[in-house]
């Protein structure tokens, strides 16, 4: 009980600070709202537009959430093909680094002359952003098994898939869930990229127009909205790590 309030007071309390201290460096040193708005009036934007950011961060929500789901499964599929075979690791390992080392808002261009301006390119580039530490995580989990104890197995007459289901899968869990944290904050990265670029609608849409009015605190208001959800996610990944492997870590508690 002791421990589950200290987590929850320490971040609301720095955020707290923060604010203030943001909001009296603004009026102590007389920034511009257009330069530096204070938390105030990014309040007031909240209030003013709140309809709009409302229904724009929902669309942004929904993009990235079906983007994270198809990284998911994609992702989840491929690392265990990657981790199960030595050959397979050796051949696409490094074509998937270079896939990845390439900036994301390079492809949504092709993906808009694809697909067209909307929801699909933000799916798209949310699902390209997230899956990579998913499939790197499933992979290492799988990879770094004991070969001790794969050797022990296989003389105890396990073929190679029985280990893999009964070893490699379990021990790949941790690794797994684990990078689901990174992957759904990534994934917000992707659509926000996309429809600030090739999309009529969500948050990225909403900034783009608010810095065109030069609404400066507009666009703050839609930061604090993504981060919000941001948070919320990776809380939510958190609990379902914490939930589904407990069991991987000292005292049975997740990080």
């Amino acid at each position: 009980m002791r421990h589950s309030t200290i987590t929850w007071a320490a971040p609301t309390a720095f955020t707290l600070f923060s604010l203030l201290l943001w909001e009296a460096a603004v009026k102590l040193f007389n920034i511009p709202p257009f330069f530096l708005p204070p938390p105030t009036a990014i309040a007031e934007a909240f209030v003013r537009f709140g309809p709009a950011i409302a229904s724009e961060s929902l669309y942004t929500l929904i993009t990235t959430l079906i983007g994270f789901a198809m990284a998911v499964v994609f992702g989840l599929g491929l690392g265990l093909l990657v981790g199960a075979s030595r050959t397979i690791y050796a051949g696409l390992y490094p074509l998937m680094i270079g896939f990845n080392a390439v900036p994301k808002v390079a492809v949504v261009p092709i993906l808009v002359l694809w697909f067209g301006i909307g929801g699909v390119p933000a799916v798209l580039t949310a699902f390209l952003i997230s899956f990579f530490p998913i499939v790197v995580n499933v992979a290492t989990g799988l990879a770094t098994t004991e070969p001790e104890l794969e050797d022990v197995l296989k003389v105890l007459g396990a073929s190679r898939l029985d280990v893999m289901r009964k070893v490699g899968i379990p021990r790949a869990l941790p690794y797994f869930f684990g990078s689901l944290k990174i992957a759904i904050t990534l994934a917000f990265v992707g659509s926000v990229i996309s429809e600030s670029i090739a999309s009529n609608h969500g948050i990225g849409n909403l900034m783009l127009q608010a810095q065109a009015q030069f609404q400066v605190p507009l666009i703050f208001a839609g930061l604090v909205a993504l981060a919000v959800e941001g948070i919320v996610m990776y809380a939510l990944m958190a609990w379902v790590e914490k939930r589904m492997t407990g069991w991987a870590h000292r005292g049975g508690h997740a990080a």
